[in-house]
């Protein structure tokens, strides 16, 4: 059996008919730049997300860098992040001339361990970037209770840069413009949003008892339940990490490592002076995590396959 990390057309079936007519809707009108569409998609994800306002930009790496912008965040600041991450959390930092000072993770959770940030912060900490990593959040209250009494931001929100008028400009900034098209086939998905995640969080509690029943949570570390936790991903920890992947690549299953070399050891953070083991659960997340599919669209044989070939094995 074959079984993808994440099945992409296995979505796009079900929502054939919305998508097409969303991306009709944009080529009949010939606004591919921002327009109603963007706009739309705007006020829906605000509604969506109980907040005032939201704002399209063209990616989430642009996302972050606008963040930090609107900060005034530059060159003799610092930012306390994560180790544990996609390279754009630090790189962003980095690119404005800021320093990434990084606080090593939760053991269970894989999030910045809240605990510790207190200790890296300085006169110079301009915010706490923390990222809420495989679809589980990061408890926020000490995070933002720090912030508040050291009065430095937590980045959680958005900002924009711009002119009034075309040509005319107050703030230096960006071109982060989400196209027409994306908001489109973005506002197409938008309603299905909560049953996908409700359809995640089924395939946990599947592979949790699947997992159960095959006698492997001797062997295998599941993920940290929590009543937010949407499953991006499912990550498992495993010593075996690197053959497990292997063997089931040859039986036809997809999986994923995420971060194998946490940010503080990668080469172009070098000048920030940070060694191995300096962040040693970071590092062991590095060495062992391995994500299986959860996807949406997972069917139940799928799942009881992937078990059955990681208990396979463990038999051998």
């Amino acid at each position: 059996m074959k079984v993808p990390l994440l099945d992409l057309p296995a979505q796009y079936a079900t929502i054939r008919t919305e998508i097409r007519a969303a991306i009709d809707r944009v080529c009949d009108s010939q606004r591919f730049i921002l327009g109603p569409e963007v706009a739309a998609l705007e006020e829906e994800l605000a509604t969506f997300c109980s907040v005032g306002f939201a704002l399209g930009v063209s990616s989430g790496t642009d996302a972050l860098l606008m963040v930090l912008m609107a900060l005034g965040i530059g060159p003799g600041d610092e930012v306390i992040t994560t180790p544990y991450s996609f390279f754009a959390t630090a790189g962003v930092v980095a690119r404005l001339g800021a320093r990434p000072v990084f606080v090593d993770i939760d053991t269970a959770t894989f999030n910045l361990d809240t605990a510790a940030i207190s200790t890296r912060v300085t006169a110079r900490t301009k915010a706490i970037l923390p990222v809420h990593l495989f679809g589980g959040c990061v408890d926020l209250d000490p995070v933002l209770d720090i912030a508040k009494e050291r009065g430095i931001a937590v980045i959680e929100d958005a900002a924009h840069h711009g002119g009034k008028g075309k040509y005319t400009y107050q703030l230096i900034g960006g071109n982060f413009r989400l196209d027409t098209l994306q908001a489109a086939v973005l506002r197409a998905k938008l309603p299905y949003l909560p049953g996908w995640t409700a359809a995640r969080r089924r395939n946990a509690e599947r592979y949790r008892r699947l997992f159960s029943e095959a006698g492997l949570l001797d062997r295998v570390i599941l993920p940290t339940d929590s009543p937010g936790h949407i499953y991006h991903q499912f990550v498992i920890r495993v010593p075996e990490r690197d053959r497990l992947q292997i063997f089931l690549r040859e039986r036809e299953v997809e999986t994923e490592i995420y971060y194998p070399l946490p940010l503080h050891m990668q080469e172009c953070f070098g000048e920030l002076g940070y060694r191995d083991g300096d962040f040693p659960q970071a590092e062991s997340a590095a060495r062992t995590v391995l994500a299986l599919p959860i996807y949406a669209e997972l069917t139940e044989p799928q799942q009881r396959y992937v078990v059955s070939q990681i208990d396979e094995f463990y038999a051998d």
